[in-house]
Order: structure tokens, then sequence, then C-alpha cells
């Protein structure tokens, strides 16, 4: 297996991250990663200040996504890696995408209101650096409120099912974010599957569908993954023959338990996602 460091899984301002574009870049190339792609949610729009940035590092950045679709009932994300420039189809979903979001971030802030907690639009909004409006920066707008001690404990307590703030996603069906990935000549790869807490008949289903869509790669290492995860997604993948990524998931410093290229290697036997791309990601 090569010796470079790679991290397929990350995000900037561009999303809810809380490094710019070349801030991540920056501290990418001081952890020591080689490879990076940035994923951020929903959007490309911080590929060229992060390409332009990796330049004087020598680090090479991965063009990459998140996309948000629905499956089964519950939000999955879908990361599309090497994904080309200006690809109508893609572009074209992910406004899409963002204009739900939008919705979402509105409905939110409504319900936050009506359980006596005004301002919640204006106050993420006010966070967020990039166009996009997640359930992050709801979170960091509630802790600097006082309503939470940290972002976890705010999903806990308002932005989870059941809970005063939750507003369920209406995303891409799963076939369809695959789709616009393969159109831009990508490799769809199923993000941090163990999050979504899928029985192995249900995750078993879900990756059915996501090869049947032409998926290629899981997630088997993940910031968000503990020892057991890895080895039961690596298990995954060897049963249905999926190519296997990595990737830290890291939103900012403020998280300090996910940091950039701090991962375990992949599994000896099993064939990483980027085995095939040529050059120096090879």
């Amino acid at each position: 297996m090569s010796t470079l460091l790679y991290d397929l899984h990350s995000h900037s301002t561009a999303s809810d991250g809380t490094l710019s574009p070349p801030e991540l870049v920056a501290r990418a190339a001081r952890s020591g990663v080689h490879v990076l792609a940035l994923t951020d949610h929903d959007t490309t729009a911080g590929l060229e200040e992060a390409e332009a940035a990796a330049a004087p590092f020598g680090l090479e950045v991965v063009r990459g996504v998140e996309v948000s679709v629905t499956w089964g009932g519950r939000t999955v994300h879908i990361l599309g890696l090497n994904v080309g420039r200006d690809c109508a189809a893609l572009e074209d979903g992910l406004a899409r995408l963002r204009e739900q979001r939008e919705g979402r971030a509105q409905r939110i802030a409504r319900l936050l209101g009506e359980a006596g907690i005004p301002g919640a639009y204006e106050g993420a909004r006010a966070l967020a650096r990039g166009s996009i409006l997640s359930r992050t920066h709801f979170a960091h707008f509630l802790v600097a409120q006082g309503r939470a001690e940290s972002v976890r404990d705010v999903f806990k307590k308002y932005l989870v099912k059941g809970k005063p703030g939750h507003v369920a996603g209406e995303w891409a069906g799963l076939a369809e974010g695959v789709g616009w990935i393969r159109a831009a000549g990508g490799q769809a790869v199923i993000a941090h599957p163990a999050r979504y807490g899928l029985t192995a008949a249900k995750l078993g289903r879900l990756v059915a569908e996501f090869q049947e869509a032409g998926g290629q790669g899981i997630e088997v290492v993940s910031g968000s993954h503990a020892p057991e995860e890895i080895d039961r997604m690596a298990t995954v993948a060897r049963r249905h023959g999926l190519l296997a990524s990595s990737g830290s998931d890291f939103h900012g410093p403020e998280n300090p338990w996910i940091e950039l290229g701090a991962l375990p290697r992949l599994p000896r036997d099993l064939r990483p996602v980027w085995a095939d791309w040529g050059g120096r990601a090879a």
C-alpha cells in the first residue's frame, strides 16, 4: 500500500467547516497529509481556492463534494471524489439541494422561535462564511447563546428527531445523487456508514442499491468510526467488492477529537479508492 497519507473527507467555510479552503489546506500540510479531498456539503464552491493554495505545499487536492440524499426515510451522505469542473448535471443538482437547505434553515429558525429562542436564523447566518446555512451553524449559535455547552449537546437537545428544532431533510434520491457524481466523472463513496445506525440487512440493501446506481466505494476509515466499526465496514467492503476510502470528516480545530490525517491505515487486503487514479494520487 502507498506510504502517502490520504484524507479524502474534509470541510471548509464553503459549507459548515470553520477554516477557509486555504486555511484547511495549510493545516492539512502541517499534519502531514499528502492528498486531501475537499468535500463540502452540496457545493463545490471552495475547490478552486483550495487547489490554488495547495501548490506551495506540494499537497494534492482532490476535487470532491458531499451530496445529501434520502434513503429509507433517513439522510445519507455520498462523497463524490475527483469530480470534474462545470458539470451541469452535478452543479444544477447541488443548486437544488442548497435551495432545500435554505428552506430547512428557515423552518428550523421558526420552530426555535416557537420554543422561545428568537433570532436563530439571523444568528446562524452571521456565523456562516459561505452560502450554505447548516444545522451546525444553528448549533454554534445556540452554544453562543448559552443554550448548550457544546455542538454535540445542541444536536441532542434541539436538532434531532423529537426535539424542538428538528426538521427532516428532503434531499436527492440515492440513484439521482450518485448519477450526478458519475456525470461529473467522479467516484461515488458512501460516507461514514456506521453513523446511520443501520442493521446489517439494511446496510446490505443500501449498498446493493448504491452499486446498482453506479456507486463504487465505502468509507471504511472515518474520523467518527470506532475501531470495531472500521472492522465492520471492512467486512462490508470485502463482501460487496467495494473500494475502500479513508477520511477524517474534519470540520475545524474546535473538534479536537477529529484531526486531518489522524487516521488508522486501511486494512491491507482492501483495494483503496485511489488505486487507479494515476499520478501522485495513485
